[in-house]
């Protein structure tokens, strides 16, 4: 069945190159629509016996998707060339038989014993060299053809049998791609490492001057000479360039692994859409998404929650980036957690409402789909302690009564044609980019304390906390339709996006820089002349050092701003202004002169054509950024709008707008309402019985609280 939504037009992806066209999944629904709901089902850990009373289950929750056989290969492949598909074909049946679709995995994350047992080359090995052995998951190499020809030939027998099974509706491709191999030090993975410099560089003069291999005696005279960054020694220093192409690589290799599998797959089976889960959230980047995306037919994520007061932010800040990957088209919650995890040292479980609140603002950030990890929680194996739809203690137990709960709000969300609907661009962008989350790891830095991904999320919520909520997009994003751009200690920049930078403000739009940003340029190169290079004359400053700052005995651990802010890490020495640019907050106090800061510019504004670039020389806290923003940085955030405790977004879909309304706090909090029907109100209590003609509705969101209304759009 084709999906009523899908887009047969190639975007533009990567460089401008082309894109794979959006297609979706359908449901067995009579018009194929209606929000995706389910998650990861396991039947082949399980006795038949049970089978008919998971579907029972399934159905009285709202079940209309599961993905299956992620994990399924020995079961599938007992021995070489021996398949045993009769399990699958009855559990596909039953499913589809009682509405459920089914996401068929192409079961090839991991392999079964036996290919171990006769293939140990296909082994990958860590950067000591050591083997990385089976009995986990994704124990093989990317690189290693031996394996690929396994894997393909397994997507070819599954694409075969069950292409044209009405039930399946997608391929889910393999599984978490570099969950357990992002990095192989192999001579597999060496040589293609090799073949890729040759791609990427042309000549062996032209990698000698990238890696700047001139530094400790690194000059390669052939590509056979090169090796991936292996051990060198517990207080080695890797060269920051290789180190970060290796990176690239490894991204690469991995995606070049995806494709082919998907290909497999799609010369057999053309009609149904594939994807693969991506792995974003804050405290992690095993891919380069943005050029994954490219590559599948619709994006999908795996997402699990941060602990703490953090928890539905971070949620919010990943999904951003996620629905910017998306190009605003509907995507796919592949995993979350009805509770629990098992591999954190310390697994909290979630509140009351957290596991409704928590689905509702996946879809409230633009997804059509929320799935679970898992259907039915494992009774054994290294998972047997992740929560899931269906927990040890059964159906009558919260979990899953909120499981059931959950899948009627959707349901609700589905019929009222929220799915297919686009969320609403913000006016504010903040950047993300895997090259600089990578170039932030290394060891050669000023401070090893850096990570670009948590700053995107500090500014991510310090904008929340402004009442401006805004969108997290990739590097390579088209800024058009932004009125501000946020860089995040974005390190690597190349001279492409810096005139891309200057084009944007000289054209109207303000862009916000901030510390260890445009420090090097693609190829880990400082630029002459003073810091920034990359970005000064956009900046109009010229920096001579970096003051690094903590618990030195001896030294002051912070220097004030003269604002009231703190920096806590990182300060850069500005030493000059052009003409252009203005100071607009310096560092002051006692420990700015210990650091002979006094009076330094911290903060700066420069006139660029018609727009403006403002510099954040130096690190700060989530209030002391809310404190600028409100502050010198006031003119460029819109007035009014819903209580900064309350995250409103809105998608628009047809002739309608859905307005989504979470409390982000622990309290209740008020909420107005002056247009718009009531689609869903959950953890809500009216306040008072009339409406004002001007103030409208009036309600209390209690904590966890969601509201969402549609409003005809005229």
């Amino acid at each position: 069945m084709t999906h009523p939504y899908n887009n047969p037009v190639h975007s533009l992806g990567r460089d401008g190159g082309p894109r794979r066209p959006f297609r979706w999944p359908a449901l067995l629904t009579a018009d194929g629509r209606g929000m995706t709901y389910g998650g990861d089902y396991n039947p082949d850990q399980w006795p038949e016996s049970v089978w008919d009373e998971d579907v029972r289950l399934m159905t009285e929750a709202g079940v209309n998707t599961v993905s299956v056989g992620i994990f399924s290969w020995a079961k599938l492949e007992i021995r070489e060339g021996e398949f045993d598909f009769a399990w699958l074909d009855r559990i596909i049946d039953k499913l589809g038989r009682a509405g459920i679709a089914v996401d068929l995995a192409t079961a090839t994350a991991s392999a079964p014993m036996w290919l171990y047992e006769k293939h140990p080359e296909v082994l990958p090995k860590d950067i000591d060299g050591v083997v990385i052995n089976p009995g986990s998951r994704q124990s093989w190499r990317a690189t290693s053809p031996i394996f690929r020809d396994y894997a393909l030939s397994l997507c070819r027998r599954l694409a075969q049998r069950y292409g044209d099974n009405p039930y399946v509706t997608a391929w889910h491709v393999n599984n978490e791609y570099g969950w357990n191999n992002r990095f192989d030090y192999s001579d597999d993975a060496m040589r293609a490492f090799q073949r890729w410099c040759e791609r990427r560089y042309g000549t062996i003069d032209a990698v000698n001057d990238a890696w700047g291999t001139a530094f400790w005696s690194q000059q390669v005279r052939a590509f056979e000479e090169i090796r991936p960054p292996r051990h060198m020694g517990d207080d080695a220093m890797v060269n920051p360039a290789q180190q970060l192409d290796f990176e690239r690589f490894s991204s690469d290799a991995l995606k070049d692994f995806f494709t082919a599998e998907r290909d497999a797959v799609e010369a057999i089976c053309p009609d149904k859409p594939c994807t693969t889960n991506f792995m974003i959230s804050t405290d992690q980047c095993a891919m380069d998404y943005a050029d994954w995306s490219d590559e599948v037919d619709f994006v999908s994520n795996d997402h699990y929650f941060t602990p703490g007061e953090s928890h539905l932010d971070e949620l919010l800040c990943s999904d951003s980036l996620v629905d910017a990957l998306s190009l605003r088209k509907p995507w796919y919650l592949m995993e979350h957690s009805t509770s629990a995890v098992q591999w954190k040292p310390v697994n909290t479980r979630k509140r009351s409402g957290e596991l409704v609140r928590d689905a509702l603002a996946h879809v409230a950030m633009g997804a059509d789909a929320v799935n679970f990890f898992q259907w039915r929680q494992s009774r054994s194996g290294a998972e047997t302690f992740h929560s899931a739809m269906l927990p040890h203690a059964g159906e009558d137990t919260q979990v899953f009564r909120d499981v059931c709960e959950l899948g009627k709000l959707l349901r609700k969300l589905g019929d009222a044609k929220v799915s297919g609907s686009e969320l609403q661009e913000s006016r504010v962008a903040i950047v993300f980019d895997a090259d600089s989350e990578w170039a932030c790891e290394s060891r050669t830095l000023p401070t090893t304390k850096l990570s670009h991904w948590h700053d995107v999320r500090t500014w991510y919520r310090a904008f929340l906390d402004s009442g401006t909520p805004a969108d997290v997009v990739p590097l390579r994003a088209d800024w058009s339709g932004y009125a501000v751009v946020v860089l995040p200690s974005v390190l690597v920049c190349s001279p492409a996006d810096s005139k891309r930078l200057e084009r944007f403000v000289a054209d109207g739009g303000t862009v916000i820089v901030g510390f260890a940003s445009g420090v090097v340029d693609e190829r880990y190169q400082v630029g002459l002349g003073g810091y920034p290079a990359q970005l000064s004359d956009l900046l109009g400053i010229r920096a001579e050092e970096f003051n690094i700052v903590g618990t030195v005995p001896g030294e002051p651990e912070t220097v004030r701003l003269s604002n009231g802010a703190s920096s806590r890490l990182w300060q850069t020495v500005v030493r000059s202004l052009s003409a252009s640019a203005k100071t607009l907050v310096t560092y002051e106090g006692a420990e700015a002169a210990e650091w002979e800061l006094d009076g330094m510019a911290a903060i700066t504004s420069n006139r660029v054509g018609k727009g403006r670039a403002y510099y954040i020389g130096c690190d700060m806290d989530r209030p002391d950024i809310v404190r600028l923003l409100r502050g010198e940085l006031s003119p460029l955030l819109p007035g009014g709008g819903v209580d900064s405790r309350i995250m409103h977004t809105t998608r628009i879909g047809g002739d309608a707008r859905f307005d989504f309304y979470i409390n982000r706090s622990r309290d209740a909090v008020d909420l107005r309402l002056a247009r718009g029907e009531i689609l869903l109100d959950y953890r809500v209590e009216p306040v008072g019985t009339e409406e004002s003609a001007d103030s409208g509705r009036r309600y209390s969101l209690l904590r966890n609280g969601v509201v969402v209304t549609r409003c005809v759009i005229e």
